[in-house]
């Protein structure tokens, strides 16, 4: 028995010097690839039921799972054989888009691929007990195309997640700096929470193109919600006032705290040259009666003459 454990634990690697299968190793890949494909069905049952019991992906049904694991092992069985992993790579991120919005950690899906190969390593144990030195040949060419499709699942996943995450975070920040047109040319942004720069960077483009889309000439935009800014995001919103009267708009600003208007004064923000108004409904108002001022006069009804013709 001793004797059998120091044979297993000899790595012969048949690699070459650089690191490219030899012709020995490539034939092992191929006669491990035949054996995976003869015991397909068998394999990826096994594999299944052990998903199963391990209570891992339990947002989704044996049937999902059966489904799922027959396609992972025909992607890591052709990943092998072609040393390619542009399909299991494809498939990774589609199997991704499926499985994270029912919940599937990062951890069920490292795991599920760590079964995998814990199953067909011990196939193969199975296989070649009785030939230990061509055991460890088989496993020298095996493992690290193992640890790399192993790898490329596993990125492939956190990536999805990754970019999903953003994604939502993104809508979220939309929904929370919604710019609301009252009426033809007034428009108001009521802002709540905090304002990091990103969201102040995001705050301040649709601000921007809800003034050129709308041919907006007034902007209230309310700071009730916002408890606290830092200098730079207060610097920030100075410099969105000034980028809203480039494209024409006046812009109001309603619901400053003492907070905030302390650290406007602080980074040396002149605030007789910033329009402000104590509250949201008294921001309208001045919104109405600046729209007012600005409002062409109306024509004479035909037939009538100009008012200071009848004077």
């Amino acid at each position: 028995m001793a004797d059998t454990k120091k044979n297993m634990s000899v790595s012969t690697r048949p690699t070459d010097p650089e690191g490219t299968l030899t012709e020995s190793s490539a034939g092992l890949l191929r006669e491990l690839v035949a054996h995976l494909r003869q015991n397909r069905t068998q394999l990826r049952e096994e594999w299944a039921r052990r998903i199963t019991r391990a209570e891992l992906l339990t947002a989704m049904t044996e049937e999902e799972i059966f489904a799922e694991a027959t396609a992972v092992y025909d992607n890591y069985v052709e990943a092998l054989e072609t040393g390619t992993f542009e399909a299991l790579q494809a498939y990774s991120r589609r199997l991704s888009e499926r499985i994270i919005p029912r919940g599937v950690e990062t951890d069920e899906v490292v795991g599920i691929v760590l079964l995998l190969r814990d199953v067909l390593a011990r196939s193969l144990f199975n296989k070649y007990q009785d030939n230990v030195e061509k055991l460890n040949r088989i496993l020298d060419s095996y493992e690290p195309a193992a640890n790399r499709i192993a790898n490329t699942v596993a990125v492939g996943f956190v990536e999805e997640r990754e970019r999903i995450i953003r994604q939502q975070q993104e809508a979220i920040r939309e929904l929370s700096t919604p710019v609301l047109q009252v009426r033809e040319r007034l428009l108001i942004l009521p802002i709540i929470g905090v304002i990091d720069p990103q969201r102040a960077r995001q705050l301040t483009e649709q601000l921007l193109r809800a003034i050129r889309a709308n041919r907006a000439k007034v902007v209230v935009i309310d700071v009730t919600g916002v408890a606290a800014m830092d200098s730079g995001v207060a610097n920030h919103l100075v410099q969105t006032v000034e980028a809203s009267r480039l494209l024409g708009a006046t812009v109001i600003v309603t619901g400053l705290s003492p907070e905030i208007a302390q650290t406007l004064v602080t980074i040396g923000v002149d605030l007789s040259e910033m329009a402000t108004v104590g509250d949201l409904q008294g921001g309208i108002e001045e919104a109405e009666r600046l729209l007012a001022d600005r409002a062409p006069p109306t024509p004479p009804i035909r037939g009538e003459l100009p008012p200071e013709t009848n004077r």
